[in-house]
């Protein structure tokens, strides 16, 4: 479907952009008419058509769906409206459980209209359903899914639209002032009235006219609700007063209503109503009707439209007839139009009667009563009543109709229902568009007098779908938008623009148009300048308009050799002013001023010079005389311009004759052989034109034969000629006879004698003729000359000569030539021959010999005939006649055919039945003559049928059938066909007697059909098969997508169907590549390759055969392919089906250049040691192969592949060397195979060494003496700490002496480690600073600050419901959401769950994240609700102790705060703080890793943590160590820094650490997915791990592997290596196997043995295992060894600055900080002044607990909430360390260490004053900054809400908390039930409704 009004050359360049995109539901489509626009739109019938004035945005309404549309018909918004569980006996909401009879219902749009909007509120649109007793939403106008209003528990007054889809609902939206709600508080109020009709089912007792409010709203009120004071129309019955409603209209201050129904006054007919309502009244005093009457039996109103019609408003109505005494309309229908004026005066007629006059009028007869069976009368009020109360009062009488109907004549009739209409005014005519029921837009122009004019006809709906009432001109009135069942069309009102010239513009006889003169183009009135003057602007409607033309030209034609004045004369011309003219342009010659008189326009024909040259062949030329203003073509007309001259030369034969008959005025001179348009010639003598004279008459001519003209060859003849009026040559010269034969001029002197009357006869010398030409007879001209002069001959002239012999080869033939050619059979020597009479010199033959038969085709023939025997040879008959019935076929009469038969030669005949299988010659006989016989033998057959395969084929065709059987060669090829069933099946081979070959063609259904072949006429049928036609094969997956050049990859094809396929094939287009190149160059080329293959000659297809395995899948080898061409495409040829690969999955076929091996030694054959593996070098081994499709032979045994990657290739051979395959060679050599691919790699020889035991035992026995003296060291320690504990306790001011002397001893070898670590970062914070800081996206983080420690968390999770129960329990969820955001219930259950025993800390952290999660899209109500709870923190916490306030998350609202902060600050700790949080993260990391770290107990040499600090002096040393790491295609050493006494996962660690160091954690590979390979040497590969079977074993201590044990060397080479049990490969295919499983190191208990790495841990078994670690603990803080102080203060001070660069980027004021902080701080310091908080002590501590103590730190302890990091323990224990001092660092108590103080405290004693000061800089700073970020918070927290709002799973934060309501429901449930404002909102009743749908739980609803 594309796009309408491209021009053809704009399509042609679009044309690669329109093809590709699929078709979708909505795409804007060109109808028939290249004018019109139409869309489809689901939600069939679409009902309502809106238009958005001022934005052109239109509002389609339908079943189910709703959508907002550009004015281009582009589909903006899209929204579905249902289905949902429903039913008209049911209130909402429904409750499956109450309302059984609820199904899932249909959503028909019955309202869709427009508020406007009132200042800065907005407007929105109304829509309505059918759904849920008609309730109404308020959507935006800029975007309809934008939901501005939804009530989820309507009330029974917001009831509005009728339930039942077949009951009309009509609607206005007024603005009238607020009086009840005291006017000066809004002063206006926005209400809708409501027309709809009475519906059984549902709520009975809504008026058929109310009055609804649509804002303001203040609560208790509610939206769309019918409220008492706003009005409706009280009747007595509402099922009597039926109204159906039909359109609702705004006119001056009245409200109309239009409707019919039945009279229940009078006839008890149906009819149609106006009603008139005052916009502002309130109480419907005002309301009166009165009926509408359409003469002609029109009572139903279908539609309406408020226009103008002559400047007057005007009510146009379409009615139509009813059928008897129903309210169901027929298809006869009208449009009437009533004036307003009219109307109006009516209505206040019977207003005034009824006020006045008690009903009657002055005849006494009942002009007005009071309708609806309402307790009120007509009255007799002073006669001022009305004008005193034109709104009527309470005194007044009401409701009022008219006795008296209102009459109109119909203005346009018809027999097809018309269901639509709307106006327009164009040039102060009135013209009218109506839909009918069958989707034609009639155009009617509604004259002056109301009669209607139809102009125009136009279908919009090709589908012939009914025209929608919703008719809609846009706002520049130029288009009507049309809407029909499921399409929205948009109709140009006139097409002017496309009549190119005045006849057509005229003919379309359309209002809108006219023919604009001299602007020459057809356009609207208004358009044309000159519009108001005559004759400038015709208009089309206008019959007696004729366009300018020329009426005459004078002269019409004249000789190109003459100039002369040229006058045209003109109807209609319009007038010019003085300065302006008017020019001639003859052809396309320049202009040429002319003179105007009048009509008549004088002009100078061109120069002779100037004209165009004859065209050839012709003796004159048309040129066109144009009448141009400036450059616009007025008229034009056409003269002809003649030659003379060429009328002569273009008739040789008979110049003067030609001259003189001439239709110019030419005359001929017959002395000077000249045509001439003169009147004289320079000889004198001259034969006039024939309108001047009898001229043909006069011209000299030789006009007949005397003689014969049948003249013999070879035979002397004289010709003779008569010729006239050849008088007036009176010269000397000879006349000669000339024929012409073969193009040679045979001049024959001529005697001439004359005759009487102006005769002569011309007798040409006796010549015997002769011509080379072998044919019967040969026309030659003749003709007469007299000197140079050629006499004029008569057309019809000539010489018939002939030759009897040409032709005539036997007897039969030349006694069928014509007597008059005097031919006869001469049976004269030297052979008898066909001569003329005279030449034959014996007698000639009165009879010929018997026939002769010399071929006889074909020689077989069925026995049922029916077939065409073709019998050659000669006298075979002079004529048709002569053989019928005299030629019979073995026996058996055949029957001639008139068609097929050639005299003497050929016989062709039909071969009849014989009865029986017969052989026999063919006979012919002739006269008496002896018959002529065949020698030829013709057999009568009969064929047989026998078999037939396949029996089954694709209905698209394309199956080569086989058709076995007998005798198959009976008659001609010709004469075999085959059918299945009544379709041809195609011969493609040659037949053979025994079996023919047919190929299928498609059919248009599947099924059994019956196989025959004719034979000729005879038919034999296949028996007892028939062959089936099955449905096409479907491939629905062919994978892999790629291959190599060589080919030969499988490709598995799955799909349905595949095995009906005869033979299925794989093919590949492909062009050359220097085709290619110059197709570059012509870029248009590209538009054939888009949708399907175009073939050339430069393409060539490369095929293979696929094998069929089943009925769903098939495989398929690549075709080979060379590189030297370009692959165009791929496909599946499955019989007639052609299946595009590119149509499989949507993505193409590629093919790659072949995989490149190398060899394994370039001379020598390959070493191999038994038990390894082989590994070969290559490249781009895995691009287009797996490794399950590679084989590898080492001679004649497999080598099986383990491992494929892109460069590699390993596989495990045979154990013992296997034979070779070459017997040129002993040894094997390896191939691998892939594809068509086959490579030899070289000779491979097997080594008899085994390989060296993987650990000598020195290694073993120096592990274990190294183990003895770690244990020696260990006791050593403990005993030096024990007595360095009793000195520090002596007095804690020697500690802190201790403290600074330490700090300056330590402070050389700070700054050298210093040094270090910043050499280190300054390559770290190069990859930092760009898109290298792993920051967490915002769903993680979410997920990790909510939900600490969860598994599974709510974000990741997804709702795990039955899908049965899934709609209603997510619309119970929904419910809960609306619930939520009621702010009175979301504090009263949170109150109440606090309430609760069982509801535990845990719980309130919870509950308090999952509403975060649940009100995220409104983080501005969730920021209040938190306010208000905080409000009721400060009251329950200023009674008691203030400053506790907010210390722990012990309220469902701290945790709330803590989410706030979380979600708030998320962009500050990502564009400020994230990069020195992760800077002083990998400093850490870097730190502790430099020392050794125990495995097992997480203790670190390098710690700030005490308690984590190893204690022991362990010897270690650096070891750089050679990592292998693959950088694409090639492997580069990689240096990493380890320790000797790291652990083998440590190992792996530091090296993923190293070679992934940009990458974020989670995208590393895990080190347990790997094992680390020590490569030493060509095979010397040891795989290492934490513990294998050399592990030491000590009693029960079981020691870990480092690398010390395993005496890998400084420099030594190692691979990680993907680990076998791992099934998550690194980007290889891998099997390979190697290694021992490597055990968990949680000190699990292996056998009863213990891990240990570096210290044992020392734990006692007889002291509870929290008892020894504080009973430490305490010792610790007793003293502080000198020794391990150092330590500590060495780590802090290398730390120091990105501590540092942390505090400061979080404490900073330089720039602003986080809009969030110093909202909540604000809001803190209005709390405690509204509480009378005056210690600023206490709002200090309230602002820490809330931004340092609740978010900070923990940021600061768990970096991994913000950054993709692993946090070992021993990084874990220097994080605690400083968030502990930053925890210091905000309190305001005075920091004094002391001999109990921590060490931490100790550690950072100095410091923390100086961060002290940060934290009351920043409070203070935020403190006296201006106030008021209110606004600017607000529009933060909308614009959070909307960007992460989508990543929050609000379902399933629903079902959670909703677990919390069942868990303590009844409680929650009486809490709301015992508030009073609770009670008015319905809240337990709408939890109750939330608990039925969710849960199913009975209720007492």
């Amino acid at each position: 479907m594309l796009a309408s009004s491209i021009p053809s050359s704009l399509l042609f360049l679009l044309l690669p952009l329109l093809l590709p995109p699929p078709c979708h539901p909505a795409d804007v489509i060109a109808n028939s008419d290249p004018s019109v626009r139409w869309v489809e739109l689901n939600g069939a019938p679409l009902s309502h058509l809106v238009l958005e004035p001022g934005v052109g945005h239109l509002y389609v309404g339908g079943v189910d769906h709703l959508y907002q549309l550009t004015s281009d018909l582009e589909v903006m918004s899209h929204v579905r409206t249902g289905p949902h569980l429903d039913s008209p006996d049911c209130l909402p909401p429904i409750v499956p459980q109450d309302c059984p009879s609820a199904t899932p219902t249909h959503n028909h749009n019955k309202l869709l209209l427009m508020e406007a909007g009132q200042g800065v509120q907005p407007g929105s649109l109304i829509v309505c359903g059918s759904l849920f007793q008609g309730i109404c939403d308020k959507r935006s106008l800029t975007n309809i899914s934008q939901l501005i209003y939804q009530t989820s528990n309507p009330v029974d007054t917001q009831y509005v639209a009728a339930n039942d889809p077949r009951v009309s609902t009509v609607a206005l939206v007024i603005t009238t002032e607020n009086k009840q709600e005291g006017g000066g508080a809004g002063g206006l109020m926005s209400l809708m009235l409501v027309g709809r009709g009475y519906t059984s089912k549902g709520p009975g007792d809504i008026p058929p006219i109310t009055t609804r409010r649509l804002s303001p709203v203040v609560p208790p009120r509610r939206a769309f609700s019918q409220e008492e004071e706003l009005g409706k129309l009280v009747v007595g019955s509402y099922s009597e007063y039926n109204n159906h409603f039909v359109k609702a209209v705004a006119y001056g201050n009245h409200i109309y209503f239009l409707f019919s129904r039945r009279d229940m006054w009078h006839k008890k007919e149906y009819r149609t109503y106006a009603s008139r309502l005052c916009v502002s009244d309130r109480s419907f005093y005002s309301y009166v009707e009165v009926p509408l009457m359409c003469s002609g039996g029109y009572n139903l109103a279908q539609a309406a439209w408020l226009g103008n019609h002559s400047g007057e408003p005007a009510l146009f109505v379409i009615m139509a007839a009813g059928q008897a005494s129903t309210p169901v309309a027929t298809g006869r229908s009208a449009l009437c139009v009533y004036g307003m004026a009219k109307l109006d005066a009516m209505l206040l007629r019977a207003q005034d009667v009824c006020y006045t006059e008690g009903g009657r009028g002055s005849s006494g007869q009942e002009e007005a009563y009071i309708e609806y069976a309402v307790s009120s009368k007509c009255l007799k009020l002073p006669k001022d009543s009305l004008s005193e109360y034109p709104c009527g009062g309470e005194h007044t009488p009401s409701p009022i109709a008219s006795a008296i109907p209102l009459p109109a004549t119909p203005t346009f009739t018809s027999t097809t229902q018309l269901t639509a209409v709307t106006t327009a005014t164009e040039a102060g005519h009135t013209i009218a568009f109506l839909g009918n029921r069958e989707g034609h837009l009639h155009k009617v122009l509604v004259r002056s007098d109301w009669s209607g004019d139809l102009y125009g006809t136009l279908l919009v709906d090709s589908d012939g779908s009914s025209i929608s009432a919703d008719l809609l001109l846009d706002e520049n009135q130029r288009h009507v938008y049309v809407l029909t069942s499921s399409r929205l069309s948009k109709v140009p009102v006139s097409s002017c623009e496309r009549q190119t010239d005045c006849q057509s513009c005229l003919a379309v006889r359309d209002p809108y148009c006219g023919w604009c003169v001299l602007e020459g183009r057809c356009s609207r009135k208004h358009l044309c300048q000159r519009h108001t003057q005559p004759n400038h602007w015709l208009w089309s409607f206008e019959p007696t308009n004729q366009c300018v033309a020329v009426q005459s030209l004078q002269p019409a034609n004249q000789s190109k050799d003459e100039q002369t004045q040229v006058t045209l004369s003109v109807i209609q011309l319009p007038a010019l002013t003085e300065a302006e003219s008017l020019s001639c342009v003859f052809g396309l010659l320049p202009p040429q001023p002319a003179i105007v008189m009048g009509t008549s326009i004088t002009c100078q024909s061109p120069a002779p010079e100037l004209l165009p040259p004859m065209p050839t062949g012709s003796d004159h030329v048309i040129l066109p005389v144009s009448l141009v203003f400036g450059r616009v073509t007025i008229t034009t007309g056409n003269m002809t311009f003649y030659d003379c001259g060429a009328v002569s030369r273009l008739n040789q034969s008979s110049q003067c004759l030609a001259c003189v008959s001439s239709v110019w005025r030419c005359n001929w001179c017959p002395l000077d052989q000249l045509c001439t348009h003169n009147h004289s010639c320079p000889n004198q003598h001259i034969i006039l034109n024939q309108r001047d004279s009898p001229g043909p008459t006069s011209c000299p001519l030789v006009f007949a034969l005397q003689s014969s003209a049948l003249v013999p060859l070879g035979l002397s003849t004289t010709v003779v000629l008569r010729g006239r009026n050849l008088d007036i040559y009176t010269d000397e010269a000879q006349y000669v006879c000339v024929v012409e034969i073969e193009g040679v001029q045979l001049n024959l002197t001529a005697a001439v004698e004359k005759k009487h009357s102006n005769t002569n006869t011309f007798t040409c010398n006796p010549h015997q003729f002769q011509s080379a030409v072998s044919q019967l007879q040969y026309s030659a001209p003749v003709y007469l000359r007299r000197g140079d002069r050629r006499i004029d001959a008569s057309p019809d002239l000539r010489l018939q000569l002939y030759d009897c012999s040409a032709g005539q080869s036997d007897c039969s033939q030349c006694r069928a030539v014509p007597e008059e050619y005097g031919c006869v059979w001469c049976p004269g020597s030297p052979s008898p021959s066909c001569v003329y009479n005279q030449s034959c010199s014996s007698v000639p033959a009165d009879s010929c010999p018997p026939p002769q038969i010399t071929q006889v085709l074909p020689v077989s023939g069925p026995l049922e005939g029916g077939v065409l025997v073709t019998i050659s040879g000669s006298n075979l008959g002079m004529r048709y006649q002569d053989v019928v019935g005299r030629v019979t076929v073995a026996g058996v009469l055949c029957l001639p055919q008139p068609e097929g038969y050639q005299i003497s030669t050929r016989v062709v005949c039909e071969l009849q039945p014989s009865g029986k299988q017969r052989e026999g010659p063919v006979l012919v006989t002739m006269g008496t003559a002896p018959a002529g016989m065949s020698t030829q033998i013709f057999t009568y057959q009969d064929p047989q049928v026998l078999d037939l395969i396949p029996d089954k084929g694709p209905v698209s065709g394309g199956t080569r059938l086989t058709i076995r059987g007998r005798q198959l060669l009976t008659g001609q090829k010709s004469d075999l066909s085959a059918f299945l069933g009544p379709r041809p099946c195609y011969i493609v081979e040659e037949v053979t007697d025994s079996q023919l070959v047919c190929q299928t063609g498609s059919s248009n259904q599947t099924g059994g059909v019956p196989v025959r072949v004719l034979f000729g006429k005879a038919e034999r049928t296949v028996p007892g098969i028939t062959f089936h036609y099955l449905d096409d094969p479907v491939i629905t997956d062919a994978k892999p997508a790629e291959s190599f050049y060589a080919g030969g990859r499988v490709i598995t094809v799955t799909g349905r169907n595949l095995d009906v396929v005869q033979q299925p094939i794989i093919a590949v287009w492909v062009e050359p590549l220097e085709v290619q190149r110059v197709k570059r160059r012509r870029r248009l080329a590209l538009l054939t390759a888009k949708q399907q293959l175009v073939f050339n000659s430069t393409m060539t297809t490369v095929v293979e055969r696929c094998t069929v395995l089943s009925s769903s899948q098939m495989t398929c080898l690549t075709p080979t392919v060379t590189p030297e061409v370009k692959v165009k495409g791929v496909w599946f040829q499955l019989d007639n089906v052609r299946v595009h690969y590119e149509s499989i999955k949507g993505k193409s076929f590629t093919y790659y250049s072949n995989p490149e091996f190398f060899p394994l030694n370039r001379d020598a054959p390959y070493r191999f040691k038994p038990g390894g593996v082989i590994a070969v070098e290559g490249q781009d081994l895995t691009r287009a192969i797996s490794r399950q499709e590679v084989t590898a032979r080492l001679g004649d045994q497999e080598c099986e592949v383990k491992t494929l990657d892109n460069t590699h290739l390993y596989c495990e051979p045979p154990e013992i060397q296997p034979m070779s395959v070459d017997d040129s060679n002993e040894l094997p050599s390896l191939k691998v195979f892939m594809g068509n691919l086959q490579v030899d790699l070289g000779l491979v020889q097997y080594d008899s060494d085994s390989l060296l035991p993987p650990v000598p035992l020195a290694a073993q026995i120096g592990l274990g003496a190294g183990a003895a003296v770690i244990i020696l060291s260990v006791l050593v320690v403990i005993l030096m700490y024990r007595r360095k504990s009793k000195q520090a306790l002596r007095d804690y001011k020697k500690v802190l002496l201790q403290l600074e002397t330490l700090e300056i001893n330590v402070g050389d070898q700070c700054r050298k480690e210093f040094t270090d670590l910043m050499t280190e970062m300054m390559d770290l914070s190069s990859d930092v600073g760009g898109p290298g800081l792993p920051l967490l996206d915002y769903r993680t983080y979410a997920e990790r600050v909510f939900f600490p420690g969860q598994q599974v968390a709510p974000l990741s999770r997804q709702l795990d419901l039955p899908e049965s129960r899934r709609q209603t329990v997510e619309q119970g969820l929904q419910q809960l959401n609306n619930l939520l955001n009621n702010r009175l219930f979301l504090t009263r259950f949170i109150h109440t769950l606090e309430a609760q025993q069982g509801f535990s800390q845990r719980d309130r952290g919870y509950v308090a994240s999952l509403l975060t999660m649940a009100l995220h899209d409104k983080l501005e109500y969730f920021t209040e609700v938190m306010k208000s709870l905080l409000q009721d923190l400060v009251q329950q916490y200023g009674a008691k102790n203030p400053k506790l306030m907010l210390r722990r998350t012990e309220t469902v609202v701290e945790k709330m705060l803590t989410n706030w902060m979380s979600i708030c600050l998320y962009s500050f700790l990502k564009e400020v703080a994230g990069e020195p949080l992760y800077m002083l993260y990998r400093a850490i990391k870097y730190q502790v890793d430099k020392g050794p770290v125990d495995a097992v107990t997480g203790k670190a040499k390098r710690t700030l943590n005490d308690s984590h600090l190893l204690r022991e002096d362990i010897d270690y040393c650096a070891v750089t160590l050679t990592v292998l790491v693959k950088n694409g295609a090639e492997v580069q050493p990689c240096p990493v820094k380890v320790l000797d006494t790291d652990t083998i996962t440590q190992v792996k660690d530091k090296i993923l650490d190293q070679v992934y160091r940009g990458a974020p954690f989670s995208q590393r590979p895990a080190a347990d997915s790997l094992d680390l390979e020590w490569r030493s040497g060509q095979a010397g590969h040891l795989t290492l791990s934490d513990d294998d079977v050399t592990a030491v074993v000590q009693g029960r201590w079981k020691r870990m592997n480092t690398l010390q044990h395993y005496k890998v060397p400084d420099g030594a080479t190692v691979a990680l290596i993907p680990r076998s049990q791992s099934s998550s490969g690194v980007g290889v295919n891998q099997v390979f196997q190697t290694g021992e499983k490597t055990p968990m190191l949680e000190g699990e208990e292996e056998e009863g043995l213990r891990l240990w790495h570096l210290v044992k841990s020392s734990e006692d078994p007889e002291i509870p295992k929290h008892r020894k670690s504080s009973m430490r603990e305490r010792e610790r803080a007793k003293a502080i060894p000198e020794i391990y102080l150092t330590r500590l203060l060495s780590m802090k001070g290398t730390l120091q600055k990105f501590v540092d660069d942390v505090f400061v980027a979080i404490l900073s004021t330089k720039r602003p900080p986080p809009i969030a902080v110093r909202f909540f701080f604000d809001f803190l310091d209005d709390m405690a002044e509204k509480h009378g908080i005056d210690d600023p002590e206490t709002v200090h501590i309230w602002k820490t607990n809330s931004l340092p103590l609740r978010f900070w730190v923990n940021i600061l302890k768990n970096p991994q909430f913000v950054l993709d990091v692993q946090v070992s323990d021993s990084i874990d224990a220097v994080l605690s360390v400083i968030a502990q001092t930053f925890i210091d660092s905000c309190t305001t108590s005075e920091h004094k260490v002391g001999r109990d103080s921590p060490v931490n405290k100790l550690l950072y004693a100095r410091e923390i004053p100086r961060y002290k000061q940060l934290v009351e800089r920043y409070y203070s700073d935020i403190h006296s900054a201006a106030s008021g970020c209110y606004q600017e918070m607000n529009s933060t927290l909308t614009e959070l809400s909307g960007s992460f709002a989508s990543e929050m799973n609000s379902l399933v934060a629903l079902h959670e908390l909703y677990k919390y309501i069942n868990k303590y429901y009844d409680q929650i449930i009486m809490s709301l039930e015992e508030d009073s404002s609770g009670q008015k909102m319905q809240l337990a009743y709408r939890l109750q409704q939330v608990a039925a749908l969710v849960e199913n739980k009975v209720t007492d609803l």
